[in-house]
């Protein structure tokens, strides 16, 4: 199995949307999924049609002295689903007062890699380095570094590091634009991390969140839906053998 950690640049780049459309995506192939919300924002939740006043997750159960086990939920025979959870205002606030509590999620991790249920296990990780994002991305064994073709991501890979295990996604490539074809060729000279994939702009990106499903459930036939669904078998084919074969060395 693998555990792979979908992380952005900056806020506001789509990786929730495409963590939860790799994991459909994943989930046709075949394989069996557990998609985690690491954010305190609490939305993947909503890519999956989970009701917007439930407020259970694994952060929650813990704050609530609870088993984080019973915050999972099932979406498909292949998909599950376990949200962050809601905090409170006062909690949001004094979010840093928690994250040694938080921090035993990463022993649940381990937990969950160790048994083997899951083929994959994504995260979808806020960006920054808090203690508990650096905790949790010791614990993937790859990572994808989202990215849009800005001049704000541009300058953001020249001063700001990367994990060691990281390969930046491209989201939201729109085709026409001057300044991101002019980015984007750069980039492929410059960015050796630079994955062979692009999800393109599309605006079914935009509207599965607002029908509350992932990109390939909602719009199968878009391009985007195309794209990350390629991204899913480029994962198959480098992400999961490795992680075998890294198993079967130990």
């Amino acid at each position: 199995m693998a555990i792979l950690g979908l992380q952005g640049v900056r806020g506001g780049v789509g990786t929730t949307s495409v963590t939860a459309a790799l994991a459909w995506s994943l989930q046709l192939l075949g394989e069996s999924v557990l998609v985690i919300d690491a954010c305190a924002d609490n939305l993947l939740r909503m890519s999956f049609n989970v009701d917007f006043t439930r407020e259970e997750g694994w952060a929650r159960a813990l704050l609530d002295d609870k088993d984080w086990q019973d915050a999972g939920m099932r979406y498909t025979s292949q998909l599950d689903l376990l949200p962050f959870g809601q905090l409170t205002t006062t909690e949001r606030e004094n979010e840093a007062a928690y994250q040694r509590l938080f921090s035993q999620f990463t022993l649940a991790l381990q937990t969950l890699k160790e048994k083997g249920h899951y083929k994959w296990i994504l995260l979808d990780l806020p960006h920054g380095a808090g203690t508990l994002t650096r905790q949790l991305i010791a614990q993937c064994d790859h990572i994808l570094s989202i990215v849009n073709v800005d001049a704000n991501c541009h300058i953001r890979l020249h001063q700001q590091g990367l994990p060691q295990n990281a390969h930046l996604l491209i989201n939201d490539l729109r085709i026409g634009s001057q300044i991101q074809d002019d980015l984007y060729q750069v980039w492929l000279q410059s960015q050796r991390r630079l994955l062979p994939i692009v999800i393109h702009r599309d605006e079914g990106m935009a509207e599965c969140l607002a029908s509350k499903q992932p990109l390939g459930e909602y719009r199968s036939d878009s391009l985007a839906a195309e794209e990350i669904l390629t991204l899913a078998n480029w994962c198959l084919l480098n992400f999961a053998n490795r992680a075998e074969h890294a198993g079967s060395d130990v």
